[in-house]
């Protein structure tokens, strides 16, 4: 089956070969996304680089249901927002195929899941329901099979407690937490850290003042007495994520890959270094849609890293008329 391909890819060429084959099942199964193409008047038989293929607004998960096939959700993953109209909803039905994507994702960036503690600091997504990351660090937390393992919501003292008798014990922690949570942190600690990866998700949440990266890491660094500080990069329309170990570059796994399209052309895209769009491609969404243009704003550098620079507003995408479809 395809779907057992994707979690196989090791090279560029198979990525290709693999990509261009869940688009055409994509063109011809997913009905949002075919009538897009056939709105953009596009010959999928024309398709024959990953350029070439049109990539869906990101905007559209909010709007339309992205489903490829006729299989039932056996979930749905909810964005953040404040109503129902600006929620984007994906409807994902194979959880196995998330399941499969973050566990094997985190095994080829950080090794066997079971070495770590895993010690989610994530309020904001806690307090609501449908999230994704939330899906995906319960189940991490559980894979570990550490008893310390889990989520804290405003308990820091606990936490830190934790942490020193863990570090004591020169035990590996992932501590992955929003933003503006471990900036509340570090408003009662300053910590120097040696086995514990401080993996930042993003978002202040409206909590606190938004800081640019290089703010934000610096305080980290120093609050929590590490060398760098990891990222991950996902969203609810994804069911990949890239990572970061530091300085906000991000590597792919190998089975999505960055493109930077012109913001001015949504259809013509931008050589290594230059600043665009980012488009993604995430073979692990065969069951909805693999290839998004994103809000995002980023570079691609020459060994396939990325780094996100910022993002525009919705005024400033070329081609919102397509929502109408």
């Amino acid at each position: 089956m395809l779907k057992n391909k994707i979690f196989n890819i090791n090279n560029s060429e198979k990525f290709k070969s693999i990509a261009l084959e869940v688009f055409r099942l994509q063109a011809a199964e997913n009905s949002v996304y075919k009538e897009f193409i056939n709105y953009l008047n596009i010959d999928v038989n024309q398709v024959k680089e990953l350029n070439q293929i049109p990539f869906l607004p990101i905007q559209f998960f909010k709007s339309h249901k992205i489903v490829t096939g006729n299989k039932s959700e056996q979930d749905i993953f909810l964005s953040s927002g404040t109503t129902s109209m600006s929620q984007s909803k994906h409807y994902v039905t194979d959880l196995k195929i998330y399941e499969d994507s973050y566990s094997k994702a985190f095994e080829y960036f950080y090794g066997n899941i079971e070495d770590y503690v895993v010690l989610g600091l994530l309020p904001a997504y806690l307090e609501r329901n449908g999230s994704s990351l939330i899906y995906m660090v319960d189940d991490l937390i559980k894979k570990s099979n550490h008893p310390e393992s889990g989520f804290y919501l405003n308990d820091h003292d606990q936490l830190v407690e934790n942490i020193i008798r863990l570090e004591n014990r020169k035990q590996k922690i992932l501590l992955i937490g929003v933003s503006f949570a471990l900036l509340d942190l570090l408003d009662n600690y300053n910590l120097d850290l040696q086995y514990t990866t401080i993996m930042e998700t993003g978002g202040m949440k409206g909590r606190r003042k938004e800081l640019i990266r290089e703010e934000l890491h610096s305080e980290f660094i120093k609050g929590f007495g590490v060398d760098a500080i990891h990222s991950e990069y996902g969203m609810t329309e994804l069911l990949s994520q890239a990572y970061s170990k530091g300085n906000g570059i991000f590597n792919c796994p190998p089975w999505m890959k960055v493109l930077t399209r012109d913001t001015e052309d949504p259809f013509s895209y931008l050589s290594n270094g230059k600043s665009g769009g980012i488009n993604v491609i995430d073979l692990a969404n065969i069951n909805s849609c693999s290839f998004i243009a994103t809000q995002d704003l980023g570079r691609i550098y020459s060994d396939e890293s990325f780094e996100v620079i910022g993002r525009f507003d919705h005024s400033d995408i070329r081609g919102c008329n397509l929502m109408v479809l």
